[in-house]
């Protein structure tokens, strides 16, 4: 027993002398440039070198693939060929090929349904909402866990390589990003709290701007984020909304990083309770009670109040309501475009290669996806912040969210989709199958109606 002792004392120097040395990396090269806002340009070091290993996984699938290996499955999830004609015009397609030669017969035909048949097929196999709230599909193996559906088995080089990497990310980045995260959301808690104590001005703001900027760029650095903003003279200024496109939870610590805002949002319990609360103290915050949510005219006036203050700092908005797969901008809500602020558009887009950023709340909880992210390669995502827009004179809110949402989709890339994100969770509105029914009928009228002027 006494002879264990000095290795055992061994051990244990050996131990405090690691985490010592890993506490001092930690400090100088990530906690103290996240302060002061400055990189080392490790993180883009990190990058590049990725990028040269994805490439040389790449090129070995491309061999295999010349050898004649089925390193893909058929593509039975293709876009399908969607001809953008009208209702009406092919229904009279329909009728002139099939044995009625009266195109303007008002009467029902049994041929139309063939029309709505091939409507509905078309949308189960390949709809323009469903897929906006299921992960990006991948061109190319990142060797990730999560890949493109087909990949198979290519060699044992690239397998001993994606298990280096499950190590290397799973033993080496996850502890160091989890020590990041708790870091930066204690300081966080604790800094907003003892500035809650002092009296309200400008080394309050100041102070306040400065820990929020500080705790937030450490938060970034937990999920190996590597942002580029764009434009950045166009950034939200105090009295002033800032909407932008929502894929993830983390799209505000993307933002936030970069700027500083008033956040909307429902109090909730819990951790998320304890920083809402403590965020509060040091910052004009806009929190609503689980109550007050579903009373749009409190939060407009709540919003109003809040804009026409101009030292006030702008508010971070996101109107969609739901987190969307990055690959398209959905229906914004009217709400916080209602109040008559200038609004200050913001196009976030996430390379999926490194890491998907997409949050998927129906099938993950949130630690779940947080795990997933602290344990992808990185995430990687471009900003852009657009010119400041208003509302014209006779637009309404309705029109000035498409406008806006027009913008955001046409920078950032994306599909721009009338559709309410809201179906993500609940069924299609008896309207939206009602206004099929209105087109239909009025090509039945109208043919009736022309034939009565003969």
């Amino acid at each position: 027993m006494f002879l264990l002792l000095p290795f055992n004392s061994l051990i244990v120097n050996l131990l405090g002398i690691s985490l010592t040395v890993l506490f001092t990396l930690l400090l100088v090269f990530i906690i103290v440039p996240a302060i002061f806002g400055v990189s080392f340009g490790i993180r883009k070091l990190y990058m590049k070198t990725l990028l040269k290993i994805f490439a040389w996984a790449t090129i070995r699938m491309e061999k295999a693939k010349e050898k004649n290996y089925q390193l893909y499955k058929p593509n039975t999830n293709g876009i399908i060929a969607k001809d953008p004609t009208s209702l009406e015009e092919e229904i009279k397609e329909i009728r002139k090929s099939g044995s009625s030669k009266a195109l303007d017969t008002p009467e029902f035909e049994l041929s139309d349904i063939f029309y709505f048949c091939r409507k509905g097929m078309e949308t189960i196999m390949d709809d323009e909402v469903t897929k906006r709230f299921s992960a990006e599909e991948l061109e190319s193996w990142n060797l990730l866990s999560r890949t493109n559906y087909n990949f198979q088995y290519i060699s044992l080089r690239l397998t001993i390589l994606w298990g280096l990497g499950v190590l290397i990310r799973y033993c080496f980045l996850l502890p160091l990003r989890i020590a990041l995260a708790v870091t930066g959301v204690s300081l966080l808690v604790v800094g907003t709290t003892i500035l809650g104590y002092l009296p309200d001005g400008r080394f309050k703001e100041f102070t306040s701007k400065h820990i929020h900027l500080m705790c937030y760029r450490i938060c970034v650095r937990a999920l190996t984020a590597i942002i580029t903003y764009h434009d950045r003279e166009n950034r939200p200024r105090n009295g002033g909304i800032c909407v932008a496109n929502h894929t993830s939870p983390i799209d505000v610590i993307i933002l936030a990083s970069d700027g500083y805002y008033a956040m909307v949002g429902q109090i909730h319990g819990g951790l998320m309770g304890v920083i809402q609360r403590a965020m509060v103290k040091a910052c004009p915050h806009v929190w609503f009670e689980r109550s007050e949510v579903k009373d749009r005219q409190l939060v407009a006036e709540r919003l109003s109040a809040h804009v026409q203050d101009k030292n006030k700092l702008p508010i971070l908005i996101f109107p969609e309501g739901t987190c969307i797969n990055n690959t398209s901008v959905m229906m914004f809500k009217k709400g916080s475009f209602e109040v008559g602020a200038t609004v200050y558009p913001v196009a976030i887009k996430y390379d999926p290669q490194f890491g998907d950023a997409f949050w998927n709340s129906s099938k993950y909880g949130m630690v779940n996806y947080l795990l997933r992210m602290m344990t992808s390669w990185a995430i990687v995502c471009s900003v852009w912040y657009l010119p400041p827009m208003t509302k014209e004179i006779n637009e309404d809110a309705i029109h000035f969210a498409n406008r806006v949402k027009a913008a955001i989709a046409r920078q950032g890339g994306l599909v721009d989709l009338l559709w309410d994100g809201g179906l993500k969770r609940e069924k299609v509105k008896d309207a939206f199958k009602k206004e099929q029914q209105k087109l239909y009928s009025k090509i039945i009228v109208r043919n009736d109606e022309d034939r009565s002027c003969y």
